[in-house]
Order: structure tokens, then C-alpha cells, then sequence
């Protein structure tokens, strides 16, 4: 069982989305999940939805294997749906995954732009498990120039966090998203085929979805 052989690994505020337009993400393989120390920390889990009822959310991993989760009753649902990378501005609170570069820059995987009532979420700079060697920045755009010319059309940010800043290059491929609440419309979220970021941990004994994280007529959750 994936809980049990992979253990656990914590999970961090960060909504970032989509899979489809950025192509270092098939290219590369697909990370373990750190086994920690502690058992019952959360994990996240990618992948397709299979199957859900009033009690049970079943995904199928992006690993391979299928796992039954416990639905709680309230359990949060947000859709993740994709904007421009035009709608990153200066003073955005945003978080993205991305790859550290020789020069001391980091790559950008994909971009999660915040709503404003989640600015300040996990707001640092940390390892994530996207990819090998991937980080997560949440942080404020406190600059933001047109990327080099290596890199067409994208862009280049300064982002700050307490303590520390960062210089992302964007493509303009790279996924660029935003999240709203989805437990209103939840009967056309959560279909079979739906690609999920399921945040979930062991209770009682049981894997147990904690939040469910959801792209529309498949459209994938990218972090």
C-alpha cells in the first residue's frame, strides 16, 4: 500500500497547477516521496480520479497504484484553473515549484498566483517533491522583468519572502494557475477521469483525504 512503502511527506500550502503545457515535467521522472520520521504527517498524491462517493475518494497515483482514501464529511475542494502569465504582477503573492540553475536562479515548473486571502500561506523558500531536486518559493513578486533572451517570451521575478529572495525565470510555456473554493460545485468537479492533487494522511489506521485539489474537464493540477 503506497502509505505503508512510501511513507509520508508533509504537506505545504502551495497550490500550483496544470501538467499539460510544460514539458520538463514529462521529461523528467517521477521523485519517491520522503519517508519521514513521523508516521501520520500528510502526503501529497497525484493523479486521476477513479472513483467517489459520499465516504471514499479513490485516486489512482501517478505511480501506478490505486488508493482508497476516507472522505470526510466537509472535506475542502478547490478547483485549480489556469490564467496568463501576463496576470503575474508586481506585489502578487504567489508560489512556484522550479528547479535550481547553475547561475543561482531557479526555473520555474509551474506558477500558482494566490487569491488575496491566502497571501502569506507557507510564505519561504523549501525542498518539494514535484520533480528531483525541485524547490517551492511562496513568496511576493517584488520585481518583474522580461526573461532573458535564452528564454522567449517569459519572465523574470524577484520574488522576497522573510529572510530571503529569490530570481525566478518563467517560460512561456509554464503553467500559470490560480484556485477558488469548489465544495459548491463539487458534482462537476469531482467526476472519474478528474485529475487530482489529493493532500491526505493516515487516521485511525485509514489513508484519509484532508483536501482535494482539482483541475475542470481535465485540466491537471501541475505542483
Amino acid at each position: 500500500m503506497l502509505f505503508r512503502s512510501l511513507g509520508l511527506a508533509r504537506w505545504t500550502l502551495a497550490v500550483v497547477i496544470c501538467c499539460g503545457g510544460a514539458a520538463a515535467l514529462h521529461a523528467q521522472p517521477t521523485p519517491p516521496i520522503p519517508t519521514p520520521t513521523v508516521a501520520d504527517k500528510p502526503v501529497r498524491l497525484r493523479g486521476t480520479l477513479v472513483a467517489i462517493d459520499a465516504t471514499t475518494i479513490t485516486v489512482k497515483e501517478r505511480g501506478g497504484e490505486t488508493v482508497a482514501l476516507a472522505r470526510p464529511a466537509g472535506m475542502p475542494i478547490s478547483e485549480v484553473y489556469p490564467i496568463r502569465l501576463t496576470d503575474i504582477r508586481p506585489g502578487s503573492y504567489i508560489g512556484t515549484a522550479a528547479m535550481p540553475q547553475a547561475d543561482g536562479t531557479q526555473r520555474a515548473l509551474e506558477v500558482v498566483v494566490f487569491p488575496e486571502a491566502a497571501r502569506g500561506a507557507a510564505e519561504s523558500h523549501f525542498p518539494w517533491d514535484l520533480l528531483p531536486e525541485s524547490t517551492m518559493t511562496n513568496a511576493t513578486v517584488a520585481g518583474l522583468t522580461a526573461a532573458p533572451t535564452s528564454v522567449p517570451g517569459g519572465q523574470q521575478l524577484v520574488l522576497q519572502y522573510p529572510g530571503g529572495e529569490k530570481t525566478i525565470i518563467v517560460p512561456a510555456d509554464v503553467p500559470v494557475v490560480s484556485f477558488r473554493p469548489g465544495n459548491n460545485d463539487e458534482r462537476a468537479l469531482l467526476v472519474p477521469g478528474a485529475r487530482v492533487l489529493v493532500n491526505a494522511q493516515m487516521k485511525d489506521g485509514r489513508p484519509t483525504a484532508l483536501r482535494v485539489n482539482v483541475g475542470r474537464n481535465g485540466f491537471a493540477p501541475p505542483m
